[in-house]
């Protein structure tokens, strides 16, 4: 873990002196915009972002698009977007922002208000408004423009379920019913992994909110934080039933390996690797996992429309509504040192009109945040997942969109990493837990349940 921390600072540090080395054609001569996103390993989202840059290019005469892709693991995409944030020679124009840091970042004073260009914008007002609140700062002005949604779920698959004896239709009603069915799994398909739930702190926030959250939410109405009363909960059955989940998975032989669960590359070792070859048969992911499939995506896979199943993830007892998912996306936003911010937000609007955000959607696999785009009839042509997952939106909780998230957070992949090694039961890890959250924003602002 040390080491490949150092890596990660090391690649930072590079990125920046490579970014400060060509920042002459960056944003500097008011014509020339950087636009900097994460590079998951796949041509998606290259080939979505070329694409922009020559339409943005072909109607805007004498203006041009740096693309910078930033290839990284979510946690070090995060880190060098920051590095590259604090200084102006290397701060990009337009930036893919996590709808969690906005707050943060906004904060910080990386992200310029979007509200004067917005209201302007005569395709505001196609976008719903709970997408539009995920683009806002703590002073309720816009820092991001909404490009998609997503969701979450089950994938399991069929072929292995039927080597097992567990139905196609799999729709599990409790915690209990997951966990037998991967021990099901484990006894009659034992050269498999039975279950995947992300844990650790390899794959960041994926723990956090695909793994760790979706038990969370559907065993307390409200998780982690109370908005109503804005204190973080402490003392919480339910924290501690979550982490005794990945106790069962992960001290009972039904998880990944510990080589696959501290690689930073944990994440696509599941999507590209385990899941394609046979090898997993249920994972706890998002909406956008098939992407990882398709003709131009990371592992090609045309058989995954006929083999892999989803269902719904419940919540602990079978409680209503039942099930559970939880909510995030992406933003485009615009850097506040950018020195084209009127070129930046023309970059914007044209990434989040109907006609992109409609090809952004549909190739990776996002939930639309554009009415228009919602109610498009090609809008789920080719993807048999598509209105599953669009489904439980009516279900979905979202993260704590606060300043202290992202600390929080890491607690969350602590707890998690110390009882998926057995260095601490999950009583212990909570307790842990819990003293984090209180050293992170004060006894006054935390709350027992």
């Amino acid at each position: 873990m040390k080491r490949s921390r150092i890596l990660a600072a090391a690649v930072a540090a590079s990125t920046l002196v490579a970014l400060a080395g060509c920042s002459s054609s960056g944003s500097g001569d008011g014509k020339t915009i950087k636009v900097a996103y994460q590079d998951f390993g796949s041509k998606l989202i290259d080939n979505l972002m070329k694409d922009a840059k020559k339409d943005f290019e072909a109607a805007n005469a004498g203006e041009k698009v740096t693309l910078v892709p930033i290839k990284a693991a979510e946690n070090d995409y995060y880190t060098k977007l920051s590095l590259m944030n604090r200084s102006a020679s290397t701060a990009p124009d337009v930036l893919w922002e996590d709808t969690f840091l906005i707050r943060s970042d906004a904060q910080a004073g990386y992200l310029e208000p979007l509200d004067s260009y917005a209201n302007k914008w005569d395709e505001w007002s196609q976008f719903f408004d709970n997408a539009k609140d995920a683009g806002k700062g703590d002073d309720g002005k816009t820092y991001g423009i909404p490009m998609g949604t997503d969701t979450r779920g089950l994938w399991y698959n069929k072929e292995i379920f039927a080597k097992a004896g567990l139905p196609a239709d799999w729709k599990p009603k409790t915690w209990d019913e997951v966990l037998d069915a991967a021990k099901t799994i484990k006894a009659k398909v034992p050269d498999v992994t039975p279950l995947n739930i992300f844990s650790g702190k390899a794959a960041g926030e994926a723990s956090s909110m695909q793994g760790f959250e979706m038990l969370l939410y559907g065993a307390s109405e409200d998780g982690l934080y109370d908005a109503s009363s804005q204190k973080w909960i402490v003392g919480s059955k339910a924290f501690t039933d979550s982490l005794n989940v990945l106790k069962q998975v992960y001290g009972g032989g039904l998880g990944p390996a510990q080589e696959v669960t501290s690689d930073t590359n944990y994440q696509n070792i599941v999507g590209a690797q385990l899941i394609p070859q046979g090898k997993l048969a249920i994972n706890l992911d998002g909406s956008w996992l098939g992407n990882t499939w398709q003709k131009d995506g990371a592992t090609p896979w045309p058989e995954w429309t006929k083999v892999m199943g989803v269902a719904p993830m419940p919540t602990q007892d079978g409680a209503k509504p039942g099930s559970i998912s939880l909510s995030g996306g992406w933003t485009l936003s615009m850097g506040s040192k950018s020195k084209a911010k009127d070129e930046a937000w023309k970059f914007i609007a044209m990434v989040n009109d109907k006609e992109h955000s409609l090809k952004t959607d549909k190739t990776l696999a996002w939930i639309p945040v554009r009415k228009d785009v919602a109610a498009d009839p090609t809008f789920a042509q080719g993807d048999p997942t598509a209105s599953f997952f669009s489904s439980l939106v009516a279900v979905t909780k979202f993260r704590p969109a606060t300043p202290d998230y992202s600390k929080i957070s890491n607690g969350i992949q602590v707890a998690m990493e110390s009882v998926m090694t057995g260095q601490q039961t999950p009583a212990e890890a909570a307790k842990a837990y819990d003293e984090t959250v209180v050293g992170i924003v004060g006894k006054d602002k935390t709350k027992s349940e």
